[in-house]
């Protein structure tokens, strides 16, 4: 066990967090989510029994988001047939979550559409495979800097 490291942050995770460098991007997916179709190319770590936003915030007190562009933090769009009938609360935890980790806030997150955002998970050097069952709960972190450890 190690002081100060949310204990939610397994011996894998924490690994790979290390590993990530300036750019890399992580993908955190509900439980619908086709993680190891994705993650043909990418670790793909088991997070089963936790919700997206418990690793969001835990993941944010070791990560720092890449301040080099404007929206390193990126939601799955909804589908123009799920406009007006799927409701995403979770989506505002989120950007609670950034905000009390980011200096930006809400602006730090933005969204992309389902089947470019599939693209992008592709290129991630990790994805999470958690059991979040909240639909269009899934996010992509991009990796910045640390200035200061």
């Amino acid at each position: 066990m190690l002081k100060g490291i949310p204990k939610i942050l397994s011996p894998e995770l924490l690994k790979v967090l290390c590993e990530m460098g300036h750019s890399d991007r992580i993908c955190i997916g509900d439980g619908n989510f086709p993680a190891e179709t994705m993650g043909k190319n990418a670790i793909v770590i088991r997070a089963d029994g936790h919700g997206v936003p418990e690793l969001l915030d835990a993941i944010l007190q070791v990560f720092p988001l890449d301040t080099y562009v404007d929206r390193p933090v990126k939601l799955m769009e909804l589908m123009d047939c799920d406009k007006g009938k799927i409701q995403t609360p979770i989506w505002d935890e989120y950007r609670a979550i950034v905000a009390k980790h980011d200096a930006r806030g809400a602006a730090a997150v933005g969204n992309v559409e389902r089947f470019a955002f599939y693209e992008e998970a592709k290129k991630c050097y990790c994805i999470i495979a958690t059991g979040e069952s909240a639909v269009y709960a899934n996010v992509i972190l991009q990796k910045g800097v640390v200035t200061d450890a």
